[in-house]
């Protein structure tokens, strides 16, 4: 087991464990960290805990101090030259009519680098901007591709639900979200109505998606044939968050839908299945040949295409060699 301290380095964003060393910080201190980008300033998200050795993905760096009033002055400098720097950076691409969209700028704690996060549908070739940037602000200059799920990020704001969006308020990383989650949750395959502001699945489909697959798995299909308690009859429909079933039952000479729980009800035995009722169709029989309109066109006969037989390579050869010997 490892000692560790979870700590954030933006407002939103994957959390990163630290050993909390001798500072041993609460939750929403401001500590000082070494990264990979050197010395960085982070929030503390929750107080020293044991986590699995596995848990834990290369050195575990502790952390090195609390924020000092002049790390938050520091932090704060950082912040304004940020704003600052965006303008500069929209305008040079501008000039250089550039395929990319700027979402945000960060600079590192010791002001050392800037990141320039921007989104574009291809690659772009930035070289002379990035020396045109470093000019301008005396320092190292990155600029990091991202997508739409990590632009709504940055961007922030609100949900269809009304609330603010999940990448924006608490999500660490994004989870695979398919179409198959909407269509067993029973929702409108509406675009507008299951995608976020990215354009992407909304990351809400993936929050019910476990519980949806338990109870599908105890829930019988839509035409399947069960036994309830008013006898045999067919499913119509299915309610997942109820755990209840409409099911098109015999009642004398007509059919009722009635609604079950899925206590009620089971799966046909086989000599059950042998006694369900058959599916009505029509007694009225065809008219014979005579009787039929005149006018109906004829119907045509098309030849079906010949099967082309397939032979293996030693027939093939076979073929062949005795052909030429003819």
């Amino acid at each position: 087991m490892a000692t560790v301290v979870c700590v954030r380095f933006q407002n939103t964003g994957k959390v990163y464990y630290f050993s909390p060393g001798e500072v041993w910080p609460q939750p929403g201190d401001m500590v000082v960290v070494e990264t990979v980008r050197g010395l960085e300033l982070g929030e503390t998200v929750t107080s020293a805990r044991e986590i699995s050795d596995k848990s834990v993905v290369g050195e575990l760096k502790p952390i090195i101090r609390k924020a000092t009033n002049t790390d938050i002055e520091l932090s704060t400098k950082n912040r304004e030259r940020e704003k600052e720097a965006f303008p500069v950076c929209a305008e040079k691409i501008r000039e250089h009519k550039l395929d990319m969209k700027l979402v945000n700028v960060e600079c590192t704690f010791d002001g050392s680098k800037m990141i320039f996060y921007f989104t574009s549908d291809g690659r772009v070739d930035f070289r002379e901007l990035v020396k045109e940037l470093a000019g301008v602000f005396h320092t190292r200059i990155e600029l990091r591709q991202i997508g739409v799920r990590d632009e709504a990020r940055f961007l922030g704001g609100l949900g269809i639900c009304g609330r603010k969006i999940c990448c924006g308020a608490f999500l660490s990383d994004f989870t695979p979200v398919s179409i198959k989650m909407a269509k067993e949750q029973n929702l409108s395959l509406n675009p507008t109505k299951i995608s976020g502001q990215c354009g992407r699945l909304m990351c809400c489909l993936k929050y019910e998606q476990d519980y949806y697959e338990e109870t599908l798995k105890k829930l019988p299909r839509i035409g399947k044939d069960i036994m309830t308690p008013d006898g045999i009859g067919s499913v119509t429909e299915i309610n997942v968050l109820r755990e209840r079933v409409k099911v098109r039952v015999k009642n004398g000479d007509d059919y009722e839908i009635k609604e079950f729980s899925i206590d009620e009800v089971r799966r046909l035995q086989p000599e059950e299945r042998m006694s369900a009722p058959a599916v009505e169709v029509s007694s009225e029989p065809e008219p014979p040949a005579e009787q039929q309109s005149s006018d109906a066109p004829a119907k045509k006969n098309y030849p079906r295409p010949k099967k082309h037989k397939t032979m293996s390579t030693d027939e093939f050869m076979a073929k062949n060699g005795a052909g030429t010997q003819e």
